[in-house]
């Protein structure tokens, strides 16, 4: 397909649009959805759990995706290229490799379930929490009136990702890590080094904190030199964008602050992103060339903003011909475009 163009093209270009499915959300028919959906309006990397099924589940969507490629440019949008795919691991522990968990017997009848109505993923209901839903985001813990609810958080260990790599599975990689963690780091990545060859790209998520920068060199010192592409994703306030507009300036201050830095590699946004963030990136300035950021990675809100169409679509999309699809999956897309095409279009 001649549009099929590498996601490298876009890196380059400032125009990188990054789908985060989650490091912890194992829905796999909303993933295969939201992997066909993203695929068709242009993502350039779809970021899942480090988890087979979930993989497996994207490949799934994109390949559906890259199917339907003509039909969706016959439509008016824009030529695809095939997305890579990215799983995460963290050297510590972190929000994103979480989930909630309460026992159902404990909550009293009368209650109002607060955590039901707050949860964005929907992952809340008579029976507890849906596993597969629940991204960690955390949202449900203070509003319960009893305190019943906790979370049991995971790490995900170079053992789990090598064989993903080494498979060809994966395109990338993503270290979710925070300031302080030197040791930490080194010692994941000497397990990672076999299969850092295979990679077209590495990530590294961070939340700001005092002597980050500082931080972030020597996180680059200790992988150099490094055979794939580097970005630097500056976690400004996780797992929130979503909420409001307010929450795309805290991403768009850490973003500003690494790359004023300077540091070898891509500067990408993340954490808090929304339909403000780029209108907010054109109107500082920060999208022209020479003072560029490569692009801004979607999570909660990209998922939010075509749920209410998921459930009509999940069971059609490895069954039906793209032209038996109703209304509603052209509207999820058109939804999808509307978040991917100020970026591509800038």
């Amino acid at each position: 397909m001649n549009d099929l163009l590498s996601p490298l093209s876009s890196l380059r270009a400032g125009q990188w649009f990054k789908l985060i499915c989650g490091a912890s959300f194992q829905d796999l028919p909303a993933i295969r959805s939201l992997s066909l959906i993203y695929t068709l309006v242009g993502a350039d990397c779809i970021d899942v759990a480090a988890d087979p099924a979930v993989i497996n589940a994207a490949i799934e969507g994109v390949n559906r995706g890259i199917e339907w490629a003509e039909m969706a440019k016959n439509k008016g949008y824009p030529g695809i290229k095939k997305p890579w795919l990215m799983v995460s691991l963290n050297d510590g522990e972190d929000p994103h490799f979480r989930k909630a968990y309460f026992d159902e017997k404990l909550c009293p009848s009368n209650c109002l379930r607060p955590c039901e109505s707050i949860c964005p993923a929907q992952a809340i209901n008579g029976s507890g929490i849906i596993e597969q839903r629940c991204y960690g985001c955390g949202r449900c813990l203070p509003v319960c009136p009893l305190n019943l609810i906790e979370t049991r958080s995971q790490k995900i260990t170079p053992e789990t990702i090598l064989p993903l790599i080494q498979n060809n599975n994966i395109d990338a990689i993503e270290i979710h890590t925070q300031v302080g963690r030197e040791k930490q780091f080194k010692q994941l990545w000497q397990q990672l080094s076999p299969g850092v060859k295979h990679l077209k790209l590495l990530a590294i998520s961070c939340p700001d904190g005092e002597g980050l920068i500082n931080y972030l060199q020597t996180l680059y010192d200790i992988i150099s030199p490094l055979p794939c592409e580097l970005i630097w994703q500056t976690d400004g306030r996780p797992m929130s964008g979503d909420i409001g507009k307010g929450t795309t300036h805290a991403a768009i201050r850490l973003g500003q602050k690494v790359l004023a830095s300077g540091l070898p590699g891509w500067v990408q946004l993340a954490g808090g992103t929304n339909h403000h963030t780029v209108p907010k990136l054109k109107e500082l300035g920060l999208l022209q060339p020479q003072l560029s950021l490569a692009g801004v990675a979607y999570g909660s809100y990209a998922r939010t903003l075509i749920t209410p169409y998921l459930e009509t679509i999940e069971t059609q999309i490895m069954s039906s011909k793209i032209t038996d699809f109703p209304e509603s999956f052209w509207q999820a897309v058109e939804m999808a475009y509307s978040l991917v095409s100020p970026l591509k279009e800038r």
